[in-house]
């Protein structure tokens, strides 16, 4: 039997009320570990001791901040390789992109870092005489980060990061699908110079841990990233204690391929941005709204493509595609795939569950032909290695294609038109337009989020982060006559 691996509650790590055991995706027989449910009484005592470590963090100097930040980052870089593979073992996307994911968890922690100095306020003349206006940024509190198993150590060191950077106490619930990454992501954050209890993890069901979390009024913010539905059951129940919000949920990604693309480039995006990370990102390529004149050639070369991916164990050298994240996964995407025959498209390759050396969740990657927009998949996020090809006549008809979902996360054009991928960059209305790339892939200095039900609440990365992890206040001096 494993050892558990505890939460870490009020500053101590400590065993919970029960536990839930963690296998590897790609090899059910490979146990990962045993992990500590926290109970409601644990979490009442972080969520106490945090507002009093807050309190205190907010007094460190900012050099003194921007040393913690810098060494969670730096170390995060250097043991890409160890960590990368824990959360490919776990999570099941293959080892480059797991150990890509903790460099870039890395690197937000040291950007960030260099935020700490940054934080510079305004200031201006009042309208009345012999009155200055001082504009400032101050902590929001207690941040409650509820991150997603997709990216267990990247989504989570997004939100993380810049609640430290500026001044905040952190209580962090992860998804029970990836605690393994979560664990040792907290060890590294426990060994830095803060404030016992400022930063907290209480892996748990979202049901009760998560709803009671969401429910406190201890809590003065709530990032979350996962669906729609749970995202809303969020909102309601932080407008309650009128708790700040921010939430990134569902998407339906459309790569328009235009009749002047570069066929390889656009093919090679198509493919790269519907089965990376096994289809399971939100950034994920799902609609790829082709012309009609490039369409059979783009489609020949797509199904060619996607036959010829290498799905394996995540941990094999080659494999493109890993497995699916867990059972229960597997058994929505390939019930998709029935929903999608039986709104009468036609399922050109993939799509079904593959035997392996390893018991593992193996799906092969499918693509859907001659389907229309207003089928189910097309209309709902599968968060599946599918991807469906709506035939356009023109580049008019494909940008209404694009915008007809209320899921406006990211988007993308492949042209050689400046006028078209101008037009469209303008006019997509997505948070997110690619141009020539992959729908898929951002970078953490600038801002993240989409619009419709794909996001709700301040934007996140960047310089935008601060939106959200702050508050303003507004202070008027009268330094009286000389």
């Amino acid at each position: 039997m494993s050892e558990i691996q505890k939460n870490l509650i009020a500053g101590e790590w400590q065993a919970g009320e029960g536990d839930i055991e963690n296998r590897n995706p790609s090899d059910l027989s490979d146990l990962v570990g045993r992990f500590a449910q926290a109970s409601s009484d644990q979490l009442d005592a972080t969520l106490a001791q945090a507002r009093v470590a807050q309190r205190e963090w907010a007094a460190y100097g900012m050099e003194r901040k921007q040393a913690v930040l810098n060494a969670i980052g730096t170390e995060l870089m250097a043991r890409a390789e160890e960590l990368g593979t824990l959360l490919s073992r776990e999570e099941g996307k293959p080892l480059a992109e797991g150990k890509g994911e903790v460099y870039r968890a890395g690197q937000f922690f040291t950007y960030y870092a260099a935020e700490c100095l940054r934080q510079l306020g305004e200031n201006a003349d009042s309208v009345r005489e012999g009155v200055e206006v001082d504009i400032r940024r101050e902590p929001v509190g207690t941040v409650a980060i509820i991150s997603p198993w997709n990216f267990p150590t990247a989504t989570a060191s997004w939100k993380i990061a810049p609640a430290l950077c500026y001044g905040n106490a952190v209580v962090w619930k992860p998804a029970n699908l990836t605690p393994a990454s979560a664990v040792a992501l907290t060890e590294i954050i426990s060994r830095q110079d803060i404030p016992k209890g400022l930063f907290s993890l209480v892996m748990g069901a979202g049901r009760s841990v998560g709803q009671r979390l969401v429910e406190s009024p201890e809590i003065d913010a709530i990032s979350f990233t996962g669906s729609v539905p749970v995202g809303k059951g969020i909102a309601a129940a932080a407008i309650a204690n009128l708790t700040k919000v921010q939430m990134e949920m569902g998407s339906k990604n459309a790569l328009a391929v235009m009749d002047d693309a570069d066929l390889d480039l656009a093919v090679m995006l198509a493919l790269g941005g519907a089965f990376g990370g096994t289809g399971q990102k939100c950034t994920a390529s799902s609609r790829l709204v082709v012309h009609a004149a490039i369409h059979d050639a783009f489609v020949e070369k797509l199904v060619a493509g996607a036959k010829a991916m290498k799905v394996g164990h995540a941990l094999e050298a080659g494999t493109q595609m890993g497995p699916v994240v867990s059972e229960q996964q597997l058994a929505e995407n390939l019930s998709y795939v029935q929903i999608g025959l039986s709104e009468g498209a036609e399922l050109a390759c993939g799509g079904e569950r593959l035997e392996m050396p390893h018991d593992g969740f193996y799906m092969s990657p499918g693509v859907f032909l001659n389907t229309t927009n207003d089928m189910r998949i097309n209309r709902e996020e599968m968060f599946a290695p599918l991807t469906s090809v709506i035939k356009v006549g023109s580049y008019d008809e494909a940008l209404a294609v694009v915008n007809d979902t209320r899921l406006g996360l990211t988007s993308g054009i492949v042209t050689r038109s400046l006028a078209r991928a101008t037009h469209f960059r303008r006019n997509a209305r997505t948070g997110v337009v690619t141009v020539n790339l992959p729908t898929a892939g951002t970078d953490y200095h600038v801002p993240f989020g989409g619009r419709g039900d794909s996001s709700y609440g301040p934007r996140e990365q960047g310089k935008a982060a601060a939106e959200f992890y702050t508050t303003v206040k507004t202070a008027y001096i009268s330094a009286g006559p000389v």
